[in-house]
């Protein structure tokens, strides 16, 4: 497995785990109606997951893991 093949799996297992933690954050905040903390704690965690994976994908960037690509290509 290469590891560009490897850092993009990682980061579709990163995006998957904060969709789960923002769908558990709204589920607490259904069913606790402010009662308990989970729905806070939820969320932290997909604060922390979000800004690893942003530097995740920078560190993919500056080691040339992940190429940039846009619409238009560069002249």
């Amino acid at each position: 497995m290469t590891p560009t093949l490897l850092f993009k799996i990682i980061v579709v297992i990163m995006l998957i785990v904060i969709f789960v933690s923002l769908t558990s954050g709204l589920v607490f905040l259904i069913r606790d109606r402010g009662q308990t903390t989970r729905t806070v704690k939820s969320l932290t965690l997909r604060i922390v997951l979000s800004i690893a994976l942003f530097l995740l994908l920078v560190v993919g960037f500056l080691t040339g893991l992940i190429q940039p690509h846009g619409v238009a290509p560069a002249p």
